[in-house]
């Protein structure tokens, strides 16, 4: 394994470790003595994936954790959940065990995964793989996951969307006048 600082070609291993997707390897370099890690995953025979207009590329794990990445910006998702996310959509290409398999197969695996794991991702997600022509097809969207899902408590750190409708008196621990004459 090449040292990513100095370029040696040698360096020992420190430490191995099952990680998400593969075997994590802490490594040492023999000429620089600077560390560093390297992920080991097994390769499997190349799956073509079938694009909208015909073309054929190889699965690539990388461009579905970029399009994640992209729909779950900013949001408040651990990195470890986007890599297991991907980890199960490339489960499900493999376990096919298919040579093509259509980018629309995909798509749909995405979506379904980043409506488990959160609502705003999903929508953004979807905006674009949907490409939704109009607010209307959108609002039937938003609709569809309303009537699905009941309201998510908040993640600690997040702040409050609708936050539930609550008196100024009584957020401060007073009853109000009116609740004292029922």
């Amino acid at each position: 394994m090449e040292c990513p600082f100095c370029g040696h070609p040698e360096s020992r291993v420190m430490d191995s470790r099952p990680g998400p997707g593969g075997i994590r390897r802490r490594r040492e370099c023999l000429a620089c003595g600077r560390r560093f890690s390297t992920m080991e995953r097994v390769e499997l025979e190349n799956v073509m994936v079938v694009k909208k207009d015909g073309r054929r590329e190889p699965f690539s794990r990388e461009k579905v954790l970029a399009g994640v990445r992209k729909a779950c910006e900013k949001r408040p998702i651990p990195t470890g959940a986007l890599e297991e996310l991907v980890e199960r959509v490339e489960r499900e290409v493999y376990a096919l065990g298919k040579a093509e398999v259509p980018t629309s197969y995909i798509g749909d695996l995405v979506m379904e995964e980043l409506r488990r794991l959160d609502r705003i991702a999903y929508i953004r997600f979807a905006s674009v793989y949907r490409a939704f022509a109009d607010v209307d097809e959108l609002e039937r969207e938003l609709e569809a996951l309303k009537a699905g899902w009941p309201r998510p408590e908040v993640p600690p750190g997040q702040l409050v969307l609708l936050p539930e409708v609550r008196s100024r008196t009584q957020a401060i621990g007073r009853r109000s006048p009116r609740s004292k004459a029922k």
